[in-house]
């Protein structure tokens, strides 16, 4: 079983990568940085040496290697059986006063990266019939917040893309599932000051991500909302 996570080298997609490791899945890791993306499967592979783990460095802004990385996992060979959609960017903002270019930049990030790199993989899926796609959105999907912004409009978007993709993958069998994060501790949040044990474990969000997928065929988790127990900050 292959699991192919972008945004793999730090954050909840580190946690995931390590999860789906430990079940055995072999992987595929994509992120922006190579010297950590390499630490990180290094890493991996030394915990888990049973499994294949992959990696190739691709700034998922930019159409061009979002498409090579989609051609070099097709080259591959490789049967899809995971894909997790993680890739993201937040930039604080608001609509009013946030700098010229950050919307773009954010939507080429957090929406377009996900919608091109699934629509490259979809005919292999669905040719076999089967496959499990997991969009990873926020809170911010759901609800406008203060300094939310142009992040916020690009995970609304991402959710949408989502819903739609469930909906028509659903006679393929193909799998597709939302997830909703809250806040949860990872190294954009080492030195803000937040209490850890506040906000969630990354490890919180790919247990249940990891959980999802380990459904019988005949039935989707079609959302995952986890919040801290305390609520959102």
């Amino acid at each position: 079983m292959n699991c192919i996570i972008t945004g793999a080298s730090r954050g909840l997609g580190k946690a995931m990568a390590e999860r789906f490791a430990s079940g055995g899945y072999d992987l595929v890791l994509s992120s922006r940085d190579p010297g950590r993306l390499s630490e990180t499967a290094d890493q991996l592979q030394k915990r888990c040496p049973a499994v294949s783990i992959r990696s190739k460095p691709a700034d998922m802004a930019r159409n061009e290697q979002v498409l090579a990385l989609g051609q070099w996992i097709l080259d591959s060979g490789m049967t899809i059986d995971i894909l997790i959609n993680n890739a993201g960017q937040f930039i604080p903002g608001s609509v009013h006063d946030e700098q010229e270019g950050v919307l773009e930049r954010l939507m080429a990030v957090n929406l377009y990266s996900a919608y091109h790199l699934t629509r490259q993989l979809l005919p292999a899926m669905m040719k076999r019939r089967s496959g499990h796609i997991f969009n990873i959105c926020s809170v911010a999907s759901l609800q406008a917040y203060p300094n939310g912004g142009a992040y916020s409009i690009s995970k609304y978007a991402l959710a949408g893309f989502s819903a739609n993709l469930r909906d028509e993958m659903k006679e393929y069998g193909i799998k597709v599932t939302t997830v909703y994060p809250g806040a949860a501790y990872t190294d954009s949040w080492a030195g803000s000051g937040v209490e850890p044990g506040r906000i969630m474990k990354a490890d919180d969000v790919a247990e249940m991500v990891y959980t999802a997928s380990r459904l019988s065929p005949q039935a989707t988790v079609e959302e995952i909302l986890m919040r801290p127990q305390l609520g959102d900050l």
